[in-house]
């Protein structure tokens, strides 16, 4: 028999959210259905969180009794809605949909609880904890992470941007170079009043402004065998370096410290990406790459050879990318790989870049790492 109470629920599916307050605190069972990863901005006390997905399979631990009263509630009021019916198919006849959801819950004032992640973060991160490869548990993960990006220049600039936005939680920058305005053309970092600070300076500006939560520290110099150590501590190491003796110091400490290698450069119209893991024994080094440095001809830089301005963009993006897969444990990093871009044809390739045996970095017989 229908109590009166589920007629009248049958007839007023949306309910208020100070109704489905009272009707809380009177007894009914409170149920949010939004994502974990929408829980992480805020919830509210003594409901329980319930993924529209398993609500069917979850329902009736939650409320043996099918008498009981039970009020859905998701972001904007629309899932919780779409909800009910198959509540009431399972026999569970008295049941409300909060009508506008957690924003007009929170907008009327009414009484909510820090997210798992606490501060803004739920809200900051929404789109990236609303995939399943991050969730709750990787933003965590990503929050714990340290990355030292050696160069805040063409690479350094977005793959540090991106790595901050993301919510890395602490980035090193390592630099001994100042503000240029020729480099405002590529190194979104930078700004025309920033002309003539140092770029560690300038960088931690920026990225503090785009996440304060971020904690940005500076390097002032050229990573050298002096200062190599500083890398030590870290998760792993974005190469931004614009010269090979500063690529071959990086990655022989990376091997020996244990340190992923993020791989980026770029020429012209053309840039390229690979990871350097020497934690897995398939992995290349930067010395199978480049056994012996090019000659002074054969590899301009940038001031001299020129450069698209959009291009370190992409690439840095690139090593962005490949730096959260590893942090993330998820998808499958540039390990044995080279990604060649030609901006000019709009056209990736993939290249095999095999561990050397003769690679005088790596291979059988190499000397110990400096």
């Amino acid at each position: 028999m229908t109590t009166p109470a589920a007629a009248r629920a049958r007839e007023t599916p949306e309910i208020a959210p100070a109704e489905a307050l009272a009707r809380q605190r009177a007894g009914a069972l409170l149920i949010d259905v939004r994502e974990e990863g929408e829980r992480a901005s805020g919830c509210l006390a003594g409901a329980a969180g319930v993924p529209c997905a398993q609500l069917a399979e979850r329902i009736r631990a939650l409320a043996p009794d099918r008498a009981q009263a039970v009020v859905l509630i998701c972001a904007s009021g629309q899932r919780s809605l779409r909800m009910l019916e198959p509540l009431r198919a399972l026999g569970y006849v008295n049941c409300a949909s909060v009508r506008g959801g957690i924003l007009r819950w929170h907008a009327e004032g009414l009484p909510l609880e820090p997210g798992e992640l606490g501060g803004d973060a739920g809200e900051r991160y929404a789109r990236q904890l609303a995939l399943p490869e991050v969730g709750v548990s990787g933003q965590r993960r990503l929050a714990r992470s340290c990355v030292a990006l050696v160069g805040a220049g063409g690479l350094g600039a977005p793959a540090a941007f991106y790595l901050a936005a993301a919510g890395v939680g602490r980035l090193t920058l390592i630099d001994d170079d100042r503000v240029e305005r020729s480099n405002l053309q590529r190194q979104i970092l930078h700004t025309d009043a920033r002309v003539g600070l140092r770029k560690v300076e300038s960088a931690r500006i920026a990225l503090a402004a785009l996440n304060p939560t971020v904690d940005v520290r500076t390097l002032t110099a050229r990573l050298g065998s002096d200062n190599v150590e500083a890398l030590r501590g870290h998760d792993l190491v974005i190469d931004g370096a614009d010269n090979f003796p500063t690529r071959y110091l990086l990655d022989a400490a990376c091997r020996r410290l244990g340190l992923p290698l993020v791989y980026g450069a770029v020429h012209r119209f053309t840039g390229q990406v690979s990871v350097f893991d020497p934690r897995r024994s398939d992995s290349p080094c930067y010395r199978c790459l480049f056994p012996t440095p090019p000659g002074a001809g054969e590899a301009p830089n940038c001031s001299e050879a020129g450069v698209l301005g959009v291009l370190p963009g992409v690439i840095g993006m690139l090593q962005a990318t490949e730096a959260m897969k590893l942090l993330l444990g998820i998808g499958a990093p540039l390990v044995g790989r080279l990604l060649c871009y030609d901006a000019l044809a709009a056209s990736f390739r993939s290249l095999r870049l095999p561990r050397a045996a003769d690679c005088p970095g790596c291979g059988t017989g190499r000397a110990s790492p400096a």
